[in-house]
């Protein structure tokens, strides 16, 4: 083979690597759902959920960008598992105002299929359901009954015990109506989970006294990244928070969900995911 040769050959391959990198990237990775399991170790965790298995679905995304079909596939996949707690942390819907009342009916029609637990269904609302520039209360006051329809008890700064587990879910940051003061004051029991959309939440609010794990969204990951790189778009202050477990400070850790859906079909070393947690009583503390 002579030089000219070997560059026509070397072109053709860069092309075609390149071409496929694409199609991966839009077409494969967005829909390639990972399921990941771990352990989520709760201080003083009552007997009775010892062992509880809790799932946690962010970033839905349910509108014209992610496939019905796609999404229909993972909550089958989730009820198939059987959850005893079942934790939505924001972003049921991305919201175009052109699509009117037809992306309530959207939702509802998906949110019919959705995967509740044994003990409770509880969820949170995201920036995205609340609409254009996320000030808009109306579009997020549909979401949450079409959501409370559908059996998901939405959290807007409350707390809720599930059999001796106070849940607190915290609403959204950048819509401005998050209040964890107001949500903390309404617990009752010693162990408690965080919900909040937004992982710098973790940063900007108060959270007197809290003590444990928080389950965020938000990031979807950063959605593109090089291995071993950062990802170049995070829509968070602290760059930290990209995903998976992040510490926060010597009481509290962070869990951020890659996220089930996407504003853009676009994924590359970011997998799509749900998380199963295996609820574990904490004893180093």
């Amino acid at each position: 083979m002579n030089r000219r040769r070997f560059l026509q050959v070397a072109a053709i391959g860069t092309a075609a690597a390149a071409v496929g990198t694409v199609g991966y990237t839009l077409a494969i990775e967005p829909h390639w759902l990972e399921i990941t399991a771990r352990d989520l170790p709760i201080t003083g965790l009552p007997a009775s959920l010892v062992g509880a298995r809790l799932v946690q679905l962010s970033d839905l995304h349910i509108g014209p960008q992610v496939s019905d079909v796609y999404l229909r596939e993972s909550f089958a996949r989730i009820r198939a598992l059987a959850p005893d707690i079942v934790v939505v942390t924001g972003d049921f819907i991305s919201y175009f105002e052109e699509r009117g009342a037809a992306q309530f009916e959207h939702l509802r029609s998906m949110l019919a299929e959705f995967p509740t637990g044994r003990l409770a269904t509880l969820g949170i609302l995201g920036n995205h359901d609340y609409g254009t520039n996320w000030r808009d209360v109306v579009v997020a006051s549909k979401v949450v009954a079409e959501a409370e329809r559908a059996g998901i008890r939405i959290l807007r700064n409350e707390t809720h015990a599930v059999n001796g587990l106070d849940v607190i879910g915290v609403d959204d940051l950048w819509a401005r109506q998050s209040d964890s003061t107001r949500a903390l004051n309404a617990r009752s029991n010693d162990a408690a989970l965080g919900l909040v959309h937004n992982p710098d939440a973790a940063d900007k609010l108060a959270w007197p006294d809290y003590r444990g794990w928080m389950l965020a969204g938000h990031t979807h990951g950063g959605q593109c990244k090089a291995p071993f790189l950062p990802p170049p778009l995070l829509p968070v202050e602290n760059k930290r928070y990209v995903s998976g477990a992040v510490t926060v400070d010597d009481a509290r850790t962070l869990y951020i969900s890659r996220g089930v859906g996407h504003l853009i079909q676009a994924r590359f070393n970011v997998r799509p995911e749900i998380t199963v947690f295996t609820l574990r009583h904490r004893t180093d503390t």
